[in-house]
C-alpha cells in the first residue's frame, strides 16, 4: 500500500473517521433511540456524513474523487446490478404467498406446541433462502406464524426467536442475499482476477450453518413448546394456502441452477422465467401482478422488487463513498499495516480471530446491519487474510458468519431484535416481546458463532490460496500443499 495518501484532512488523517462517526450516529439514533429499522434513513445518513466530510477536506475536488473511485468500484458495481435482480426475484416469491403455503403444511399435518416452533423455524430458513431477505422474511412470517403458533401451543418467545433465527440462517446461507453478496463480492483472488464466486462460497460455507442450524432446531423441538389450546380452525384457514407450494418448483431451480452454475445472474433470470409462469398457470399472480398500471402508477413485481432494494442500493452506494474517502486518506492503509504488524495476524489463526473481532464490532457499532458493516469492513478483511494466503472463500465465511453472529442480535443495538419486537405486537391471542426476551431465544446467530470460534481455533474448513486461486489445505510456503 501507498504509504502517502491521496487525499489529506485539516486536522490530521483522523479527520477521515469523521463520515464514519456521522453514519454511525444515524445507526444508533434510528435503531437505539427512535426504535426505527429504515434503510432509507440510514443511507440519508451516509450522504450527510460524505458531504460533512468534504468539508474537512484540504482538497474539495480531490475528496469527491475519492468517492467516486469508491462508488465506481468493480465491486461496488457488480453488488448494485445483483441486489436490483433479486429484489424483483425475492418480491415475486413473496407476492406468490409461499408462506402461505408452509401454514397449510402446518394445518394438515396437525403440528402444535414444539413441533410447530420447530416447523416454523425451518420453514423461515427455506424462505429466507429463497427470497435471500432475512428482513423480508421477518415481516412475511411473523404475521403468519406467530400469532397461529401461540395459538396452537408453541412458546411465544422461543417462536419468535424461531423466526429471526430462521431469517437470519436463510440470509447467511442463501445465493441471492444481499449478505452474501456483498462478503464474496470484497474477497479477491490474488493468483487470478475476480472476486470470490458465490456458488463455491455458499457451498463452503454450508458446513458452519448447516452444524448451526441443526443444533438450533434440536433446542426449538425440545424448549418449543407450551400446551396452549388449539388455534381457531377459521383463523388458520384464511392464513394457508396449499398453492404457495408450487413456487417451490423454482425456487428448487434457481438453487440448482446457482450451486452448479456458480453463477448468480444466470440462476436469478432462470428463477424468475420459472417463478412468473409458474405463478401465472397456478393463479397466484395475474398479469398485473409482474407488470401493468393502476391509475397510473405502475404495479406488479418488477417494479416493486426494483423499488425495495433502492434504499438498500443507496445505503451501498454512500457506504462505498466512505470507503473511497478512507482508501484515499491512507486510513484503510493504517489499519491494515496495524493489524498485520501485530501479533494477532501473525498467523492464518490469528489473521482470522483478527478478521472475527473486527467484522463483530463493527456490526454492533453498526446496528446489526450486517451488510453495512460487511460493506466497511470487508477490503480490512480482504488485506489481513490475503497477507496469510487465507483463500477468499475462506476469508469471506469468517467475516460473514461472525457478523451474522452474536454481534448482530445485541439486544440494545439489533435491527433484527428492533424489527422482531416490534413485529410481536398487535394480537389479541400473543404477546409482545422485548429484544431482551428475543435475544435469548434466537438460538441461531449464537450456536453460529460458538462454531466459527471452533473453526478459527482448530483449523476447520480452512483453505489456502493456492495456483491460479486454487483452494489448498497448506500455504504456498508450506510443504507438498493438497488440492481440495
Amino acid at each position: 500500500m501507498n504509504d502517502e495518501p491521496e487525499l489529506t484532512f485539516r486536522g490530521g488523517w483522523m479527520m477521515a473517521f469523521v463520515p464514519v462517526a456521522i453514519f454511525l450516529i444515524f445507526c444508533v439514533l434510528y435503531f437505539v433511540v427512535l426504535d426505527a429499522f429504515d434503510m432509507t434513513a440510514l443511507a440519508t445518513g451516509g450522504f450527510i456524513a460524505l458531504l460533512i466530510g468534504a468539508l474537512l477536506a484540504r482538497n474539495y475536488g480531490k475528496y469527491w474523487d475519492a468517492v467516486m473511485a469508491g462508488i465506481g468500484t468493480p465491486t461496488a458495481v457488480s453488488i448494485v446490478m445483483v441486489l436490483f435482480m433479486v429484489g424483483m426475484l425475492g418480491q415475486l416469491i413473496k407476492d406468490s404467498n409461499v408462506s402461505g403455503g408452509f401454514v397449510w403444511i402446518a394445518d394438515q399435518a396437525g403440528l402444535s406446541g414444539a413441533a410447530l416452533t420447530l416447523f416454523t423455524f425451518l420453514a423461515c430458513c427455506l424462505i429466507a433462502m429463497a427470497t435471500g431477505s432475512s428482513i423480508g422474511t421477518m415481516f412475511t412470517a411473523f404475521p403468519i406464524f406467530y400469532p397461529a403458533g401461540v395459538l396452537l401451543g408453541a412458546d411465544p418467545t422461543l417462536l419468535a426467536g424461531a423466526i429471526v433465527s430462521g431469517a437470519i440462517f436463510g440470509d447467511n446461507l442463501a445465493p441471492i442475499s444481499d449478505t452474501t453478496i456483498i462478503s464474496a463480492s470484497t474477497q479477491r483472488f490474488r493468483r487470478k482476477d475476480g472476486a470470490a464466486d458465490i456458488g463455491g462460497v455458499v457451498t463452503s460455507r454450508a458446513r458452519y450453518a448447516l452444524v448451526a442450524a441443526g443444533v438450533s432446531a434440536v433446542a426449538y423441538l425440545v424448549f418449543g413448546g407450551t400446551g396452549a389450546g388449539p388455534v381457531d380452525s377459521a383463523d388458520l384457514a384464511e392464513a394457508s394456502d396449499a398453492r404457495g407450494l408450487l413456487m417451490l418448483i423454482p425456487i428448487a431451480v434457481l438453487l440448482a441452477v446457482s450451486f452448479y452454475t456458480r453463477n448468480i445472474f444466470l440462476a436469478v433470470t432462470v428463477g424468475l422465467i420459472l417463478g412468473t409462469a409458474t405463478a401465472l398457470l397456478s393463479g397466484l399472480l395475474e398479469l398485473s401482478g409482474v407488470l401493468g398500471v393502476v391509475d397510473g402508477a405502475p404495479t406488479g413485481y418488477l417494479v416493486t422488487g426494483v423499488a425495495s432494494l433502492l434504499p438498500t442500493v443507496c445505503l451501498v452506494i454512500s457506504v462505498f463513498g466512505i470507503m473511497g474517502v478512507l482508501r484515499a486518506g491512507g486510513v484503510l492503509s493504517r489499519i491494515v499495516d496495524a493489524l498485520a504488524r501485530g501479533r494477532l495476524a501473525g498467523t492464518p489463526r490469528g489473521a482470522e480471530t483478527a478478521i472475527g473481532l473486527g467484522v463483530s464490532a463493527t456490526t454492533v457499532l453498526f446496528g446489526g446491519v450486517n451488510s453495512a458493516s460487511m460493506l466497511a469492513f470487508g477490503p480490512i478483511a480482504d488485506e489481513i487474510g490475503a497477507r496469510q494466503q487465507l483463500h477468499p472463500y475462506r476469508r469471506t465465511n469468517v467475516m460473514d458468519c461472525f457478523a451474522m453472529g452474536v454481534s448482530c442480535v445485541v439486544p440494545v443495538f439489533s435491527a433484527f431484535l428492533f424489527i422482531g419486537a416490534l413485529l410481536t405486537g398487535g394480537h389479541e391471542q400473543a404477546p409482545a416481546l422485548s429484544t431482551v426476551q428475543l435475544f435469548g431465544a434466537t438460538f441461531y446467530p449464537l450456536v453460529l458463532t460458538l462454531v466459527l470460534i471452533v473453526a478459527v481455533a482448530t483449523g476447520w474448513g480452512r483453505r489456502f490460496e493456492g495456483p491460479d486461486g486454487v483452494a489448498v489445505r497448506q500455504r504456498e510456503d508450506a510443504a507438498q500443499p493438497v488440492s481440495v
